[in-house]
């Protein structure tokens, strides 16, 4: 059975579990062959073989500029060309009041958050997309439309990738679109802190009834990667269940 993005090759970074692990689920289905990335080589493959036949691990930490080239290089070796770059990676070490963080905390943040998603793209516009057209899909946040206690630095790196989303769809238009997802509380090992010890309340507080699962975030993703999306670049997604709509957690 073919499928929208049959021929196409993708990148999705911090892709061993959770939103990054779905997406690369979500772009195979659609016909992808996928190069998923972890911090660690062993962890990449394992993720890989979860999803079997067209999908690759490379262990590339999102800010090792040798590593994101290495990967880059490696899937234009595998597939031939590089159409769709999904920079997932993220991280969130600086909990607690913002005058509170060490710079230490703030910077691998921002650098984690906000400069990876850059230099992937660059690497991936530079390498392939610039001449070629591509699309690239930032993971941001429903955070990044909002102010809340405990996760100032977290939202403030969110609003600045969605910013940069747009920056960049403006600067690399017409032959690359870029674009965003921001999602709301997800059932991922990085929102745990949001929903583990409450869930039912999060759930009551969300207007669709339920937390998202990374597979809900897997098909957004997918979408603006493809065809379907051809004609939309610099806008965020916003995959929430709706809890923008009300008092949700965020």
């Amino acid at each position: 059975m073919s499928g929208p993005l049959d021929g196409r090759a993708a990148v999705v970074t911090g892709a061993s579990r959770g939103i990054g692990l779905a997406a690369a689920a979500a772009l195979r289905d659609h016909g992808a062959r996928v190069v998923i990335t972890s911090r660690s080589q062993e962890r990449a493959e394992e993720a890989a073989a979860q999803l079997g036949d067209g999908v690759v691990g490379f262990g590339a930490h999102a800010t090792d500029e040798d590593a994101a080239r290495a990967c880059v290089d490696f899937t234009l070796a595998t597939y031939g060309r590089l159409d769709v770059l999904v920079n997932n990676a993220g991280t969130n070490p600086a909990y607690g009041p913002v005058i509170d963080q060490d710079h230490a905390r703030f910077a691998k943040t921002m650098d984690v958050n906000l400069w990876a998603p850059i230099l992937w793209t660059s690497l991936a516009v530079k390498a392939w997309m610039g001449e070629h057209g591509g699309s690239v899909v930032n993971t941001a946040s429903i955070g990044g439309f909002t102010v809340a206690q405990d996760v100032g630095v977290y939202h403030v790196s969110k609003a600045a990738l969605i910013h940069l989303t747009r920056q960049l769809a403006l600067e690399l238009a017409p032959k690359v679109r870029v674009n965003a997802i921001a999602p709301g509380v997800v059932r991922t090992r990085l929102a745990e802190a949001l929903w583990q010890e409450n869930e039912a309340r999060v759930a009551a507080a969300t207007p669709l009834g339920r937390i998202g699962g990374p597979e809900d975030l897997g098909e957004a993703v997918a979408f603006l990667a493809g065809d379907g999306a051809r004609w939309i670049t610099g806008e965020t997604l916003v995959v929430d269940g709706g809890q923008l709509l009300g008092s949700g957690p965020l």
